[in-house]
């Protein structure tokens, strides 16, 4: 297995029509978000205007999980559905989507076979986890939206900090320990592609 973890100064981001965009990851790691050339992107939005139309992504699969506010998410001739806390909806990019509300929300984005499922764990100060590795996907990526947590990886701690992104790669380990040095939310997304 390998891992890495990236630092939340390392991220990039931009503006959209209603609020800003977080780039956490791309991959392949040469692909280009305006390009749409990617497998998989991960990122943040900060939703800031009540009313927003999302941008148009033909091709490409969305999963989104509302991290703080609420929201009421509207895909033309499809649904709508209101979104709070850790809820999650899926939808196609090519859909026709608005949103009455304000929220920070975390997106996962597939194109072509690339597959991903989205979750999320909370953690009370002071409490241990042991999440399971599934050999289903080939990587895993833990954001810590809020909190502090220690990890156990091969037998070395490392020190997770609100806002960084924990990258796990070629996995063959059965499950990472996780303590919680605070409260603490994380988001998961495994991809397999």
């Amino acid at each position: 297995m390998s891992y890495s973890i990236i630092t939340a100064d390392k991220f990039y981001t931009i503006n959209w029509s209603g609020g800003t965009s977080t780039q956490l990851y791309i991959y392949p790691e040469t692909s280009d978000y305006a390009l749409r050339n990617f497998d998989f992107r991960l990122s943040t939005a900060k939703v800031e205007v009540e009313k927003s139309d999302f941008t148009p992504l033909p091709g490409v699969s969305r999963k989104i999980i509302i991290l703080n506010g609420k929201i009421e998410i509207s895909h033309k001739n499809q649904y709508s559905k209101k979104l709070q806390k850790f809820d999650i909806d899926e939808f196609e990019g090519d859909w026709e989507t608005s949103s009455v509300g304000v929220c920070t929300d975390f997106n996962l984005m597939t194109r072509g076979n690339t597959k991903g499922k989205l979750s999320s764990i909370e953690l009370k100060q002071n409490q241990n986890h042991d999440y399971p590795i599934t050999k289903k996907y080939s990587k895993e990526f833990i954001y810590l939206y809020s909190g502090e947590i220690c990890l156990n990886l091969d037998g070395k701690e490392q020190l997770l900090k609100q806002g960084d992104l924990l990258v796990l790669d070629n996995l063959n380990i059965q499950n990472v320990q996780f303590y919680a040095n605070k409260d603490s939310s994380l988001i998961v997304s495994k991809l397999d592609s």
